[in-house]
């Protein structure tokens, strides 16, 4: 009888750290947020590799933070990979609102070189930006997934005088 009795303390107490665990998670799905390139900038230029600091626009449209502990994305540039890269980064995005995440992106020399000619014919790059941001602050940490794209415009280059 003594066993049948821890048994059932066991059990239910089981059932109730589960519940209360599973309360926390439910009716709480998160939305994708939206992230755009907001900076880039070339930090080092290697004979095999170019870094880049770039700086993502997170906008949150959840009614609640998110607790951003790290990043990984692939930024393509006119439809061809340019560069990738993955951080750990402590960054908390208000609900219904926006945080700039730093990261830096790492691009083959030779890519850039082989996609830059055809940068003087064109007035605009088309990126795309997929990735996912790891998140923070629960007792599970979970994953959001994050697709965008945009338009980045090339300044007006000055023409040469050739005499």
């Amino acid at each position: 009888m003594r066993i049948l009795r821890s048994d059932r303390i066991f059990i239910s107490v089981f059932l109730l750290l589960f519940t209360m665990l599973g309360c926390a998670g439910v009716g709480k799905r998160l939305e994708p947020p939206s992230v755009k390139l907001a900076d880039i900038r070339l930090e080092a230029l290697n004979v095999l590799e170019a870094v880049f600091d770039v700086k993502l626009r997170v906008f949150n449209t959840n009614d609640t933070a998110l607790q951003i502990r790290g990043i990984e994305c692939k930024i393509d540039l006119n439809g061809k990979e340019f560069a990738m890269g993955v951080t750990e980064s402590e960054v908390e995005v208000p609900s219904y609102g926006t945080a700039l995440l730093p990261l830096q992106v790492y691009s083959s020399v030779f890519d850039i070189i082989k996609n830059a000619a055809d940068l003087p014919s064109q007035n605009q790059l088309d990126y795309r930006i997929k990735g996912k941001l790891r998140l923070g602050g629960s007792a599970f940490p979970s994953i959001l997934p994050f697709e965008s794209q945009g338009h980045i415009s090339l300044p007006d280059l000055p023409e040469s005088n050739q005499p």
